[in-house]
């Protein structure tokens, strides 16, 4: 039963918590819409439609994620046909994930999906995602796109908080697991970190102050975190709960930092 249930479901738990960071940062600064429900569902199912659709490219036996790819279709298609009619201009937006798709696939070809390389793919996806959701709630139903000029500097500082908030996650938790003999990955765990609360300080001013301060309140977390964390082995579950309680306190001060604006 649990082989059958990771043909549907993929297994990375982590990925899940990087999937809803930008949705909710978004909706910090994003007027409700039910259109934003509909690509948040949109934006969910497609992860396990890709991890079907990569597995078809890298698996020894494809044929068993046929179905699984057959299933999550038949639930993603019918929330971009809404979405294309809603918002047309959200087809060239998917061009651009599909390009960017692309490269996973390319990734997965070689059998190579845990480089940081693609990581920062995926980044870039989850990222862009605070943008998107923004436009989606306040755009039209026409070809063209809000204009850049439109989109507000809170979303702006939120998209690069949530670029800031993911590359470090990844980076640290690589240093942790998967290359915790390379003392390389932990220098650039903590380093980056600290970087990070600089550079948060600098999204406070564009932010506006003093409610932009709040912003540098979770990076000064994870930069301790970096610091502490991994100084003696810790099993993967208590790492991914102290990942998640970054991504808890990152958007509770965004949206202590809206409010107090």
């Amino acid at each position: 039963m649990a082989n059958v249930a990771r043909r549907y479901v993929p297994a990375q738990h982590g990925a899940w918590a990087f999937l809803g960071l930008p949705v909710l940062l978004a909706s910090v600064v994003t007027p409700w819409s039910w259109l934003t429900l509909v690509l948040a569902a949109a934006w969910v199912v497609a992860y396990p439609w890709s991890y079907a659709a990569l597995s078809l490219v890298r698996a020894r036996r494809p044929a068993r994620f046929r179905r699984p790819l057959a299933v999550w279709s038949a639930v993603l298609v019918p929330l971009v046909a809404v979405l294309l009619l809603a918002r047309p201009w959200l087809m060239w937006v998917g061009v651009g994930f599909l390009a960017l798709f692309a490269v996973n696939v390319r990734f997965a070809r070689r059998n190579d999906e845990r480089a940081l390389a693609n990581d920062g793919v995926f980044i870039l996806e989850c990222s862009a995602m605070v943008l998107v959701t923004w436009a989606v709630a306040v755009g039209e139903r026409s070809l063209a796109p809000p204009t850049v000029a439109s989109v507000p500097v809170d979303v702006w500082v939120l998209t690069v908080v949530c670029a800031l908030v993911l590359l470090g996650s990844t980076v640290h938790v690589k240093s942790l697991l998967r290359e915790r003999r390379d003392p390389r990955y932990a220098a650039a765990s903590r380093r980056l970190a600290l970087a990070s609360v600089v550079l948060a300080w600098g999204l406070a001013v564009w932010w506006g102050l003093p409610s932009g301060i709040w912003l540098v309140v979770p990076f000064v977390f994870l930069a301790v975190r970096a610091l502490v964390v991994g100084r003696r082995p810790l099993p993967p579950g208590r790492i991914g709960m102290v990942e998640l309680s970054g991504f808890v306190l990152v958007v509770a001060c965004a949206t202590a930092a809206t409010a107090s604006g």
